[in-house]
C-alpha cells in the first residue's frame, strides 16, 4: 500500500488588522492578494496571499491562543482521506464534509488536488 500524498496549501490566521498585514506581507515580503472575499453578515472579511497565507480579520480578536482558524490541505484523494480521517476520529464540520475537526479542536480544509498538482508541489524543494 502506497502512503498518501498531500500538501499544505494555506494557513487561515486570524488578525486585528487585515490591512496592515496585506500591506506587510506585499510590501515587505513582495507577495500579493491571491484572492479575498469581503465581510458578509456573520462571515468576516478575508484575503488569500499568494505563497499559502489566509488572514481572517478578527477586530476583536486578543492574545495568542486560537490565532490558527484552520490548515488547508490539498490531497489526491479526498474520498480516501476523508474515509482514513474517520478512522481517527476527525468528524466533519458543518461547513461540508471537506471540512474536518480533530480531537484538539484544530480545524483541517481538504481540497482536491487536480492532475499531478500535489506530485509537483512535494517536488519543489525550498532547500535546494
Amino acid at each position: 500500500m502506497s502512503l498518501p500524498r498531500a500538501y499544505l496549501e494555506h494557513v487561515a490566521i486570524r488578525v486585528k488588522d487585515i490591512d496592515w498585514h496585506v500591506s506587510f506581507f506585499r510590501d515587505v515580503l513582495g507577495l500579493g492578494i491571491r484572492d479575498q472575499k469581503p465581510a458578509d453578515g456573520a462571515v468576516p472579511r478575508q484575503v488569500w496571499i499568494e505563497g499559502g497565507v489566509q488572514l481572517i480579520s478578527d477586530p476583536k480578536f486578543d492574545g495568542p491562543e486560537a490565532r490558527c482558524a484552520h490548515l488547508g490541505v490539498m490531497v489526491e484523494d479526498m474520498a480516501g482521506v476523508r474515509a482514513r480521517a474517520a478512522a481517527f476520529g476527525a468528524t466533519a464540520l458543518p461547513a461540508g464534509p471537506n471540512w474536518l475537526v480533530l480531537p484538539d479542536g484544530l480545524n483541517v480544509e481538504i481540497l482536491q488536488a487536480s492532475g499531478n498538482a500535489v506530485a509537483a508541489a512535494l517536488a519543489i524543494n525550498p532547500r535546494a
